[in-house]
């Protein structure tokens, strides 16, 4: 495999940041997530960071060194994560739950499958033109779907989730085969919420994604202002010949000479003023292993 990845995660006008990404491959196969955690539930950020490290260290338990089964694994790893979340807020006693839209991509044999629940979105772009838009779960998109008005029901309300008491909806889609060039985004509804989807297409059809994806994020805080939600992609251009430059924040992957049982991964960064409000250090801590406890505890067998 070869491919370019770039990722970033702003603050906007929030208070803290519960978004969160990273991505992780091997010799054969990459997957990339994106989290949103939802406001109006505690813990948000928790939720997301649970979810993404569910479905990575999922992908490293069973990438040998590629997924056997791709939907299979896109639906299992996306139902640990919220039992996940579900098993983290019993052990907290929590009165409500933490909760979260997740979006990801797996890649293998240049073909790309991917699983979504909520409004975090993937956009698929080749020569120019958009070949991918998930469809959010949400009542506004079920609306422009059906062209049937939904009377007394905010629009923009989701129906499901990661986290929530009720079993989650979600959708696996693929394969698409990807060709030389290709440029596949995930994001947060940061984005899309702010940047028409015609400049998404448009930006990512001009720039590396090393700029694309930062030309993005800045529109998005700039068209939003003090209203800004949380703004987090990542975004891949498949078969890239880019050399990386050292110091580069871009990331250039040539596979073939990895070892079957090597791993890279990335966990997006969120650190610094990302984290503003009264979050100590010390609170990141204890919440990172409460995270990675109820991961433990949930996680299945090796079979």
């Amino acid at each position: 495999m070869k491919f370019s990845v770039f990722q970033l995660s702003r603050l906007g006008g929030r208070q803290k940041n519960e978004d969160r990404m990273g991505y992780s491959y091997t010799r054969d196969a990459g997957l990339f997530v994106l989290a949103d955690g939802m406001g109006g539930h505690p813990e948000g950020e928790v939720a997301a960071q649970i979810a993404l490290q569910t479905l990575l260290e999922q992908f490293q338990r069973e990438a040998q060194p590629r997924i056997a089964a791709p939907v299979d694994f896109l639906a299992s790893g996306l139902m640990d994560a919220h039992h996940a979340i579900i098993r983290y807020a019993s052990g907290k006693a929590l009165l409500d739950t933490p909760r979260t839209t997740m979006v990801a991509a797996l890649v293998q044999d240049d073909l790309m499958y991917w699983v979504h629940c909520g409004d975090s979105r993937l956009y698929a772009v080749r020569d120019g033109a958009l070949v991918v838009r998930t469809r959010d779960h949400s009542y506004a998109e079920a609306q422009n779907q059906s062209g049937i008005a939904l009377e007394g029901v905010n629009r923009n309300v989701l129906y499901t989730c990661l986290g929530a008491t009720v079993r989650p909806l979600f959708d696996i889609s693929g394969p698409m085969r990807l060709e030389a060039g290709d440029k596949v985004l995930l994001c947060s509804d940061g984005l899309w919420g702010s940047v028409a989807e015609n400049d998404i297409v448009l930006t990512l059809t001009g720039l590396p994604v090393a700029e694309a994806v930062p030309a993005m994020v800045d529109e998005a805080i700039y068209l939003a202002g003090h209203a800004c939600d949380n703004v987090t992609v990542v975004a891949f251009e498949w078969g890239a010949q880019a050399i990386e430059e050292a110091g580069a924040a871009n990331i250039f992957a040539a596979t073939e000479l990895m070892d079957e049982g090597m791993f890279n991964f990335a966990f997006g960064e969120v650190g610094g003023d990302e984290l503003a409000g009264d979050i100590s250090e010390a609170d990141i801590e204890r919440s990172i292993a409460e995270i990675n406890a109820a991961i433990e505890r949930t996680a299945p067998k090796k079979r």
